[in-house]
């Protein structure tokens, strides 16, 4: 839904700003010169859009169809679609997407949880998660209403890492029950001064939906944890 609301932004945008532009015309077969700045700015708006729908999964468009569309938008002749249309057609591409997305990694994650399952010292919990002790703590274990503070790295299954208070040098503190359920549950097997290595599948962690720009929808996460301190 993120992708789409950007990619409706910057479509409207660039609408705006070619009007305001009226369009300046300096083409010769079917070459365009920039020799004004309204005729780079629409250029660089073409770019800019360009980018930003490869980016948000539209690897293969029509562009003489997506032409067309601008010809008869700003031409003043009567589009094949409504705006309502529109839309909803874009909507349902990006909604499609993202189920085929989040199918793959949650297959691939299911594999990586299998094999993963066989290593000794992993632990493979009701819900699904799985843990490793690295280093036993020796103090208290957090209750889910607890607030910790920790240090964490957190990677895709293929090592990507998307957040790390590790790398930043600076230990986050929060409530344990406003995390991931994985957290949730993963953080009371711990104790202060233990380290320990989550492996969250994603109905555990941001499901379908993922969270920023690297977390993919149906991602599976893994987190090395340290728990420092239980409590304020």
């Amino acid at each position: 839904m993120k992708k789409i609301a950007h990619f409706i932004t910057i479509t409207a945008l660039a609408s705006f700003v070619l009007l305001a532009c009226n369009q300046s015309s300096n083409s010769k077969d079917g070459e365009v010169s920039l020799t004004t700045m309204e005729d780079s700015l629409a250029y660089a708006l073409g770019v800019s859009i360009g980018e930003n729908l490869k980016q948000s999964g539209f690897d293969e468009l029509n562009t003489a169809a997506m032409n067309q569309a601008l010809k008869d938008v700003y031409g003043g002749d009567s589009t094949r679609m409504s705006v309502e249309d529109a839309t909803m057609i874009i909507n349902d591409f990006m909604m499609a997407k993202t189920e085929a997305e989040a199918a793959g990694a949650k297959q691939a994650g299911q594999d990586f949880l299998a094999f993963n399952a066989e290593r000794e010292g992993v632990v493979t919990t009701a819900s699904g998660l799985q843990y490793e002790v690295i280093t036993e703590g020796t103090g208290a274990s957090p209750s889910a209403t607890d607030q910790v503070t920790v240090h964490y790295h957190g990677t895709l299954i293929d090592g990507t890492v998307f957040d790390s208070s590790v790398d930043r040098g600076q230990p986050a503190t929060f409530p344990l029950n406003g995390v991931i359920p994985g957290w949730t549950e993963g953080l009371q097997f711990m104790k202060e001064g233990g380290k320990t290595k989550l492996f969250i599948p994603s109905d555990l962690a941001y499901g379908d939906q993922g969270a920023g720009e690297l977390i993919g929808p149906g991602a599976t996460l893994i987190f090395e944890v340290e728990l420092i301190k239980v409590g304020q």
